[in-house]
């Protein structure tokens, strides 16, 4: 009898045995499988948020099949105490395991809300936008421009939020001070600017900052990457350049940099005014008036009169020799590459061509032909004739 006994416990046990077996093996499947996600979804994790409340955030979701699985997969993984504050992409078929690592690992949110300062040429503008999960694309919630708009309800409710991501981007060709002048509008930033930051000093690029964020040590950053831009972009430079120094090829990038908004044009462009400082040739461009006039304190809003082409400032390439004695903007990575590698050309002229590119000419008949095709061009537009090369 006690054999008997003994046997079918036995048995029992080897059951019990290959049942927590299968279960487990069956648990580690659903932990390190494919996960049930259709479609990408969006999760916020609290702050302070259990890792129970969390997994039945995902089981709702859809993005686990089931919150106990996970919860005792973070365990036995020791990372059940790990979890980021923030709101985080989870993609399509995610597993348990990927779904921990997304919510654990990096700490900066992946989906959700984000606000983009962008500080343009004309205007600054602030875009509220947030992730459509489904899609992987931004769409825009609303914008404004703090200078002009007092800021919309969407925004206030918005910035409130402790996850919302916050990023300044610099348009490429913006002056320092139009960058100072959009800064201190920023609301979610702090600090005084002392002064303004040396022209072509700032790199044009996008800079993720926190809310309450100093300004001045915003700028300082923007400067040392544009440093950096430089330094590189320096020691791989053509040889036989016109200029000697990091900082002259700063201005002439600026000049590129203000001269065409096609990115493939720069190396062209830059060939030009290479070409006419190594045969003497005054630079005659446009921008680098302008801002003799303005300083880099806004746009001109008007065409130049013969008059100021004619009158004699540092600026006024149409005056002076060589290079003016500052960059006329914030040069992109772009300019700079073309100031420090243009193009081998015979070019020595450029007009617009009335497509927002340029038409360009290796002798002035040439360009006197390209450059009455830009007066018809004006004229049939209404507008005043600008100066150009060659005038």
């Amino acid at each position: 009898m006690w054999r008997s006994i003994a046997s079918n416990a036995l048995t029992l046990f080897i059951a019990v045995l290959v049942l927590a077996a299968g279960l487990l093996a069956w648990g580690r499947e659903e932990f390190t499988g494919p996960g049930p996600l259709a479609e990408a979804v969006c999760v916020r994790v609290e702050r302070g948020a259990s890792l129970s409340a969390v997994s039945r955030t995902l089981e709702a979701q859809g993005a686990v099949s089931d919150a106990r699985i996970f919860r005792i997969g973070a365990d036995y993984a020791d990372r059940a105490g790990g979890l980021k504050f923030g709101s985080y992409l989870v993609p399509p078929g995610a597993s348990m395991t990927e779904v921990l690592d997304i919510l654990t690992t990096s700490g900066q949110s992946t989906c959700g809300r984000e606000v983009i300062y962008r500080i343009g040429v004309l205007t600054a503008e602030m875009v509220l936008r947030e992730l459509d999960a489904a899609t992987n694309r931004y769409v825009e919630v609303v914008a404004f421009d703090p200078a002009a708009d007092a800021p919309p309800a969407e925004y206030v409710d918005a910035a409130e939020a402790d996850d919302l991501r916050w990023r300044v981007t610099l348009a490429e060709g913006v002056t320092s001070w139009q960058v100072v002048e959009s800064l201190k509008r920023a609301d979610f930033l702090t600090g005084e600017v002392a002064a303004v930051p040396p022209e072509g000093s700032l790199a044009p690029d996008s800079y993720e900052v926190a809310r309450g964020d100093d300004r001045a040590a915003l700028l300082g950053l923007m400067a040392e990457r544009q440093t950096s831009i430089l330094a590189d972009l320096w020691a791989a430079r053509a040889e036989g350049l016109p200029y000697e120094t990091p900082e002259e090829a700063l201005v002439m990038a600026s000049i590129v940099e203000k001269e065409t908004g096609i990115a493939e044009e720069r190396r062209q462009v830059a060939s030009v005014f290479v070409n006419r400082m190594r045969q003497g040739m005054r630079l005659q461009t446009d921008p680098t008036v302008i801002y003799g006039i303005t300083n880099g304190e806004g746009a001109l809003g008007r065409g130049l009169r013969q008059s100021e082409l004619r009158r004699a400032t540092p600026y006024n390439t149409y005056v002076i020799d060589g290079l003016p004695p500052t960059p006329i903007a914030n040069p992109g990575r772009l300019s700079i590459e073309a100031a420090l590698n243009p193009d081998t050309t015979d070019y020595i002229f450029f007009v617009a061509d009335g497509t927002g590119g340029h038409a360009f000419a290796t002798n002035l008949a040439d360009h006197n032909t390209n450059v009455a095709a830009w007066r018809a061009i004006e004229a049939q537009r209404g507008e005043e004739p600008t100066g150009v090369q060659g005038d």
